[in-house]
């Protein structure tokens, strides 16, 4: 740990809810000490000049399948784990969730023990698990293995929110077709954080079990009921219900540039906000062109991900492109949706990031390109 006083200036510093010009933040002993404006600033110690570039706390991403080259259900385990938190921390995300998309009873327990045990052990970057099914539904299933899917029993629901108590988070995607009210609540009770998603139910039925407990949506617009002049579905349920957030795919591929803004513009008002996810795979951090998911073959080109029949299988997505598709297509301030990749997910999940108290870590901050090209740890 960095006993010396560190100082970054020459650029905009993002505190957690806004971009602020002619600062200074000043690291001691690896966390943040203060941030102060440049004509108030004493003591230097080593200087860091941003050159123009954004110093920010590291994006926090509760939806990430993959990365460094393997999937988490390739093979649940602490390794394969740590491999996925390094790839995103390369791309600038400092905390995620591993997610595991819908699989056997015996995988997704595997997968439990694995968070846990990568907790024990403090995998850098671990912020909990999401378990993306199986309990969905069919109809929506998008590229998850339909023979899979099934409804919540209570050894699955037991096995949820025991793990709930040993895990920094757990969030759990699930559809109304397959878990009750009851399972929701239960769920929540236990400290689970439930995201509604891969369903085809209606509004009311959405409505009400965002008034069991559910917090969110999985990838708004996405793989859900869709908003319709008589049914407004899933979609309409989160841009309507303020207690509801959404994580989004911003890439401009699974959601159209006029959909991202209009849900922004929806949930602007909060006090649930929309949030930005990769739903990243295998390949993010390499330059890999295919990967294998459940022994389908899903190939990379021009900035998608698809199984053969055309079906988008996750994103090709880092969260800085995230920001640049939103901030350039969709006329979305930088501020806004750098809270959408920081302190927003960061509250879901019980780690609030707020640079203008003194604690955060450095080896949580990134530095994030001027032109929106790239982010990387600042340290480390």
């Amino acid at each position: 740990m960095m006993q010396r006083l560190i100082t970054f200036l020459g650029g905009p510093i993002f505190d957690g809810k806004r971009l602020r010009q002619g600062y200074a933040a000043q690291f001691r002993a690896g966390q943040l000490a203060k941030m102060v404006p440049l004509t108030e600033l004493g003591e230097r110690g080593d200087m860091i000049d941003l050159g123009g570039d954004i110093l920010s706390p590291g994006y926090v991403d509760l939806q990430v399948n993959g990365g460094g080259g393997v999937m988490l259900g390739d093979a649940p385990n602490v390794e394969t784990i740590a491999t996925i938190c390094d790839a995103h921390r390369s791309l600038g995300a400092t905390t995620i969730l591993p997610t595991l998309i819908t699989d056997t009873a015996e995988k997704t327990r595997a997968t439990l023990k694995a968070g846990i045990d990568a907790h024990e052990v403090g995998v850098r970057g671990f912020g909990g698990l999401h378990l993306e099914g199986p309990h969905l539904s069919v109809a929506r299933k998008g590229a998850h293995d339909a023979a899979l899917i099934r409804p919540m029993d209570e050894s699955d629901l037991s096995a949820i929110c025991e793990a709930a108590a040993l895990l920094p988070k757990l969030k759990v995607t699930i559809a109304p077709e397959n878990v009750t009210p009851e399972q929701v609540t239960r769920m929540v009770e236990a400290g689970v954080l439930v995201s509604l998603g891969h369903t085809d139910a209606p509004f009311d039925t959405c409505v009400a079990y965002a008034k069991a407990g559910a917090g969110c949506a999985t990838h708004l617009f996405n793989a859900m009921s869709q908003l319709g002049n008589r049914a407004p579905g899933l979609v309409g349920a989160v841009l309507d219900t303020a207690e509801l957030s959404a994580g989004l795919i911003a890439d401009g591929i699974h959601v159209h540039p006029a959909s991202l803004r209009a849900a922004w513009l929806a949930k602007r008002r909060g006090p649930g906000r929309i949030f930005l996810v990769s739903d990243a795979m295998a390949v993010a951090g390499t330059a890999d062109s295919e990967f294998r998911l459940e022994g389908r073959r899903i190939t990379r080109s021009e900035g998608r991900l698809c199984l053969s029949d055309g079906t988008l299988a996750g994103a090709d997505l880092d969260l800085t492109t995230a920001l640049r598709v939103l901030t350039s297509q969709c006329a979305v301030s930088l501020d806004e949706v750098l809270e959408a990749a920081t302190s927003i997910p960061a509250a879901l999940i019980d780690a609030p990031v707020d640079l203008k108290l003194p604690g955060q870590m450095l080896t949580d901050m990134i530095r994030i390109k001027s032109d929106l090209s790239a982010a990387s740890p600042v340290i480390g």
